[in-house]
């Protein structure tokens, strides 16, 4: 006669799948991932080459001069150089319409009311005020490097 009683086994779960090797589908998530980081990488170092070679542009040009009134003179063709790049026309400005349009874009009126007045006559002074240079120095080469497209 046979036992009636047959023994029994407990159901076993099936391995846990293993990490490695990776499935393609990762494999190509890793690839896509590290294109895009590489692509992000080198963009910011052409970007930031070439903010650097724009600036080398303005300092040389400023360094080449001798006189404060000279480089202000130097300072106004770098501006209207980088202005029509920006606008065709804008180079071909005067007087208060040209600071106007050296504000445009800017919430603040540094070239009206504030250093860049400079620009109106200072090329064409004997003696320009150091500090008034230095300050439309650094006005200048953010507007340069902005419409230059090295922001």
């Amino acid at each position: 006669m046979m036992d009636a009683t047959l023994p029994l086994r407990d159901v076993h779960q099936p391995d846990a799948p293993s990490l490695w090797p990776l499935a393609p589908g990762w494999w190509m998530l890793i690839a896509v991932v590290a294109i895009v980081a590489l692509s992000v990488y080198l963009w910011q170092r052409r970007r930031q080459r070439r903010r650097r070679d724009i600036a080398r542009v303005f300092d040389q040009a400023l360094e080449a001069v001798a006189t404060p009134a000279a480089e202000v003179a130097a300072m106004s063709e770098l501006l209207r150089r980088a202005a029509r790049r920006h606008d065709r026309e804008a180079d071909r400005l005067q007087g208060e319409q040209w600071l106007e349009f050296l504000d445009r874009g800017s919430k603040r009126s540094d070239f009206v009311d504030g250093p860049g007045r400079l620009l109106l006559d200072g090329g064409y002074r004997r003696e320009a005020d150091a500090a008034q240079v230095a300050a439309l120095r650094e006005l200048a080469r953010q507007r340069f490097l902005r419409w230059m497209g090295a922001r």
